[in-house]
């Protein structure tokens, strides 16, 4: 028997649009709980849902582990999981029964888990772990095995259902004990438990649909600025960073044990600490530890002196920004805190060193009008990104925009899967304009993309027969595109919510598949 079987419900196969762009990471907050609760003595095993076809799956591994403790701790280094997607939170619900059918305890870590604990529970889940989750599921753990004398009500962090304390048939109520406050050094956690990972098969992966093997790391923990629509239920406002001479070190081992050819980084901000950049390229270029990387970072820090520079020395090959809007009555509303001159100006200056650039979009942000949607059109034809993520305002809970149109809000509340794209609130334009403005905003990126490495001169790889087809397609049907937009401008709203409101919603930022 297995003390404890660690697991997550995002599944790669129940998402059909990233499933074809096949760029999957196992789940890196996972490793970390199942390093930290291993460090305390436990017997640990792994289910990674990532590249597993069914929550079949999970059955299987509970019959091969007879763990005590079931853990359902979501990846939240993955927006998506921050998502909440419906067809995950369906999946999560079905392995709760299923662990709960065969005895076990079982645990659930999360944002959705946090945001929504009645329907876990209401799912066979007994505990909820709130917010940041593996000190807390450490003490729970020890509390329920009589390692320690503290009662799962006296653990910070906690949600638990009375049902859960007592061996009786009482209504479900609910209760919590007081919160626990984030990790202040993440350099005291323990690398994550990546010999609990199939990283050969993710290598293989990689290898045969991109032709180069990615791992992700790390390097801080949550954000504390203040855009008003990014919810923020694991690490609130706070901010942690590891050290530089830590992260190079991880990634020394990483370079050394699993042969990465690339990294991707899934801070919400890399390097927000002033010169942490600069020390982290120091340790870099010290300890051997190169590896060209992704990143995602804030058009204002990357103007400070000498961080692009020491972007470049570290091995950064791509950086994401929020860019958001190309309209600063946009970006003023969102309370983003930079501006359109700066998304042009660290653009221009991460592609005079080498380092390309993409962009997070958002559009649909209420006060939104088709003017606004041009200049921001116009930004992305400007600044020449070399990768796009097109969103559209997404309300979720705790955060001052889902306040704001709560009472817009129908049933659906959620998207069911990444390509969704439903409007879940009283937008400025109707759904079927968002998903419209979707198809033109990359039949002229995709266009302008190809055109662009047809006539470099550098000695670059030339586009394929494939895509230069698709340049062409693009190119003679963005004009009907356009008109098509157009006329959606002018559309009624679809499926009215309770208050007689347009259900609309937002969307994740999802990065388009690399021609």
């Amino acid at each position: 028997m297995t003390d404890i079987l660690l697991g997550q419900s995002y599944y790669l196969r129940f998402d059909p649009k990233l499933w074809e762009a096949m760029q999957p990471y196992p789940p890196l907050g996972t490793l970390y709980a199942a390093a930290f609760v291993r460090a305390r003595g436990y017997d640990v095993a792994l289910f990674d849902a990532m590249l597993a076809d069914s929550e079949q799956r999970w059955a299987e591994a509970l019959n091969q582990h007879r763990p005590r403790f079931a853990v359902l701790f979501e990846d939240n280094f993955n927006y998506l999981s921050k998502m909440c997607l419906l067809r995950m939170r369906t999946a999560a619900f079905t392995m709760a029964g299923m662990a709960k059918a065969r005895g076990c305890t079982v645990i659930a870590c999360g944002a959705d888990a946090t945001d929504h604990a009645a329907d876990y529970f209401q799912s066979g889940v007994d505990y909820v772990l709130l917010g940041e989750g593996e000190a807390t599921l450490a003490d729970l753990v020890d509390s329920l095995t009589g390692r320690s004398s503290m009662k799962p009500a006296q653990i910070p962090g906690l949600a638990y259902s009375h049902c859960a304390l007592t061996i009786d048939n009482s209504p479900l109520t609910i209760d919590h004990s007081p919160p626990r406050p984030p990790l202040r050094d993440p350099d005291s956690l323990p690398w994550p438990a990546w010999d609990l990972v199939n990283v050969e098969q993710y290598r293989r992966i990689w290898l045969e649909r991109h032709g180069y093997a990615s791992m992700n790391m790390a390097t801080t923990r949550g954000c504390p600025y203040h855009c008003n629509w990014c919810a923020k239920p694991i690490w609130g406002q706070r901010y942690a960073s590891r050290s530089p001479q830590h992260v190079a070190a991880e990634m020394a081992w990483l370079k050394a044990t699993y042969r990465p050819d690339y990294i991707s980084f899934v801070d919400d901000i890399m390097g927000l600490k002033p010169g942490w950049i600069e020390r982290f390229a120091d340790e870099v270029e010290q300890q051997g530890a190169k590896i060209p990387f992704k990143c995602l970072s804030r058009v204002d820090l990357l103007l400070r002196p000498g961080e692009i520079d020491a972007l470049r020395r570290a091995g950064a090959q791509i950086v994401w920004v929020g860019a958001e809007s190309g309209s600063q009555k946009i970006l003023d509303a969102m309370e983003k805190g930079t501006t359109v001159e700066q998304i042009y100006e660290a653009s221009r200056r991460l592609h005079a060193a080498g380092i390309q650039v993409a962009f997070f979009l958002q559009f649909g942000y209420p006060g939104e009008t088709r003017a606004d949607i041009e200049l921001t059109l116009q930004m992305v034809r400007d600044c020449q990104p070399d990768d796009i993520g097109m969103s559209v305002s997404y309300p979720l809970p705790g955060t001052p925009f889902y306040d704001r149109v709560r009472g817009e809000l129908g049933a659906k509340q959620n998207w069911q899967d990444s390509s969704d794209l439903a409007m879940l609130y009283q937008g400025p334009y109707p759904t079927e304009f968002y998903r419209q403005l979707h198809t033109v905003l990359h039949k002229e990126f995709r266009t302008r993309k190809t055109w662009q490495a047809l006539t470099r001169r550098n000695g670059s790889t030339r586009p394929s027969p494939r895509q230069l087809g698709s340049m062409v397609y693009h190119r003679a049907t963005l004009p009907l595109a356009r008109q098509k937009l157009t006329r959606l401008e002018t559309a009624p709203h679809q499926g009215l919510g309770p208050l007689g409101h347009s259900m609309s919603q937002q969307a994740a930022a999802t990065p388009s598949p690399q021609e």
